[in-house]
C-alpha cells in the first residue's frame, strides 16, 4: 500500500520551495546543484566543490532589513553563489536581487588592515515569470555584470544570472546542449510519468529520483502538500484567479454559492488544480469545496 495519498503526479514540483530545496539545497543532492551553476558559470568560475552557508542573513542594525535566501553557497576558493526560484512578479525585483547580492559582498569585510580585495558574487534567479514589460526586447537568460559606456567589463567580480522559464518553448527534440536540458528538465518535471530519453543521463536519473514523492517520508510529504498549496496559492494571485472569470472576488458564471473572500479564493486555488490535472479527491483535499463544486467548477470552465 502507498504509503502517501494519491498525488497528482509522480515527481515534485521544482517551483514549489520544498521542491526546489530538494532538488538542490541539501546535501544529498549538492551534485545537481553544482552540475547545474556549471552550464552557467563561466571556465575560469567552474566549481568542483560547495558548501551550503546560512541562507538567513541577519544584518549589522536592528533598522536594516534581513535576507532570506531560498540557498546561499560558496565554493572552495571563497566564491559566493544565491541561488533563487521566483513564482510571482514583484515591484522593485532588480532592485531587491541587488539588495541580496550586498550581503555576501559585505560579509566578506575583515577587522584590521583588510585590503578590500572580494570574492566573486554571482545571484541566479529562476523566474516562473516574465519580468521584461516589452515582448520585443524579452530573453530567456540574461547575463549582467558591470560594463562601462563601450560595453567593455569593468568589473567581473559582480553577476547577475535571470532565466525566465515561461520563455523556454524547446522540446525535447531540439535541446541542443546540457543546460537545455536542465532548464527542460526543471520546467517540465512534475508532468513527467518516466525519465524521458533525452534526460537518461546520470545527472538526471540522481535528480528523478531525488524528486520522486514516493520517496518522500510522512513528514516530508506533509510538508511538499503545503508547499504546493502554496504554489498554487501565489499562482493563483499572479495569474488573476480566472481572468476574464474573476472580477474582484468574484465569479461571473454559472457557479452557485461563490462568494467574495475565502470561497472565492478556494475556486481559484481548485481551478489552477484543474489545469494542473491534480484529481478531484486531492483538489478536494485542500480546498476544502465538495466533489460537486469541483466538478460544476470543470463544467463551467470547461477544464
Amino acid at each position: 500500500m502507498n504509503k502517501h495519498p494519491t498525488l497528482p503526479t509522480k515527481y515534485l514540483n521544482p517551483y514549489t520551495d520544498f521542491g526546489f530545496k530538494k532538488l538542490f539545497g541539501e546535501e544529498a543532492s549538492k551534485e545537481l546543484l553544482i552540475d547545474f551553476l556549471n552550464q552557467l558559470l563561466p571556465d575560469y568560475h567552474q566549481v568542483l566543490e560547495l558548501s551550503f552557508k546560512n541562507p538567513e542573513k541577519i544584518p549589522n542594525t536592528a533598522k536594516e532589513r534581513k535576507a532570506i535566501f531560498d540557498i546561499y553557497c560558496q565554493n572552495a576558493q571563497g566564491e559566493r553563489f544565491i541561488v533563487e526560484m521566483q513564482k510571482a512578479k514583484a515591484n522593485y525585483f532588480k532592485d531587491r536581487s541587488l539588495f541580496y547580492s550586498t550581503f555576501p559582498i559585505k560579509e566578506q569585510a575583515q577587522k584590521g588592515g583588510w585590503d578590500f580585495k572580494l570574492m566573486p558574487v554571482y545571484f541566479i534567479a529562476i523566474l516562473d515569470f516574465i519580468y521584461d514589460e516589452q515582448e520585443e526586447i524579452s530573453k530567456f537568460r540574461r547575463d549582467v555584470c558591470l560594463k562601462d559606456q563601450d560595453g567593455d567589463v569593468f568589473y567581473d567580480k559582480l553577476h547577475f544570472k535571470f532565466i525566465q522559464m515561461p520563455l523556454f518553448k524547446k522540446s525535447a527534440d531540439e535541446l541542443s546542449s546540457h543546460f537545455d536540458k536542465w532548464i527542460y528538465f526543471l520546467k517540465n518535471l512534475d508532468s513527467f510519468d518516466h525519465i524521458p530519453a533525452i534526460l537518461n543521463e546520470p545527472i538526471f536519473k540522481k535528480g528523478f529520483d531525488i524528486a520522486e514523492i514516493a520517496h518522500l517520508k510522512p513528514k516530508q510529504f506533509d510538508d511538499y502538500q503545503k508547499s504546493l498549496l502554496d504554489y498554487w496559492e501565489v499562482k493563483n494571485v499572479k495569474d488573476t484567479a480566472f481572468g476574464e472569470g474573476v472580477e474582484k472576488g468574484k465569479l461571473e458564471g454559472k457557479l452557485e454559492g461563490l462568494q467574495e473572500g475565502k470561497n472565492a479564493e478556494k475556486y481559484a486555488i481548485a481551478k489552477m488544480m484543474l489545469l494542473d490535472k491534480a484529481s478531484l479527491d486531492t483538489i478536494a483535499r485542500y480546498t476544502q469545496l465538495s466533489i460537486e463544486q469541483i466538478v460544476a467548477l470543470k463544467e463551467d470552465q470547461e477544464i
